[in-house]
């Protein structure tokens, strides 16, 4: 039998997949977590074989829970499994020691199927993303650039970018013109749309 942890902070999409995977004869659902943060200690409590996590969670999000729990518990193997299905996710969830990333619209019986695959260690990703993630190829922005377009999400000033990153006015001008010409983009709110488009921000 092997042991699944779900974590998803969606308690319906949660409970649905966890009533689905709990029909296959050799699959069962032994802890869910809501929290990115929560899923070390639960997969730890529960002995899981296999977690399957969600991208965007609140307290950790899952590139990072998966870091630690493949971190924590190496044995314990990971499976994502998210509406985003961006290419720069993917490479990120890998990078991160998952063994798989499948959307959550994958039919029961291929999740079911791909949850046994990483137990056995072998890795299985969504092929529409493998391809997606060969022609954007990883993210062209450095770590502060990815700050600042992160900060420019909602549409603040330079000045409040500035300020909520420590920063001068200036620095952050040249951090977005060189993000928004690395991206292709004509403007700001282009540049963040494209690089959470793209999978390179979360």
């Amino acid at each position: 039998m092997i042991r699944l942890l779900l974590a998803d902070d969606q308690a319906l999409v949660r409970g649905a997949m966890a009533a689905l995977l709990d029909l296959e004869p050799d699959l069962t659902v032994v802890a869910e977590v809501g929290r990115g943060d929560e899923v070390v200690d639960a997969a730890r409590a529960h002995a899981a074989d296999v977690a399957l996590l969600d991208v965007q969670m609140p307290g950790l999000d899952g590139l990072a829970a998966a870091r630690q729990l493949t971190e924590a518990l190496p044995h314990c193997r990971v499976l994502m499994v998210t509406t985003f299905g961006r290419a720069g996710y993917l490479r990120q969830a890998m990078a991160a020691g998952a063994g798989g990333f499948v959307v959550k619209d994958t039919p029961a019986r291929q999740l079911a199927d791909a949850v046994r695959r990483v137990h056995q260690g072998l890795r299985v990703v969504d092929p529409a993303l493998a391809a997606q993630s060969l022609a954007h190829g990883d993210s062209p922005l450095t770590e502060r650039e990815a700050d600042v377009l992160r900060a420019a999400r909602d549409g603040g000033t330079v000045a409040d970018i500035s300020r909520e990153l420590h920063l001068s006015d200036g620095t952050v001008r040249n951090h977005l013109s060189s993000a928004i010409g690395k991206t292709g983009a004509r403007t700001r709110a282009e540049a963040v749309r494209l690089a959470f488009d793209h999978g390179w921000l979360l």
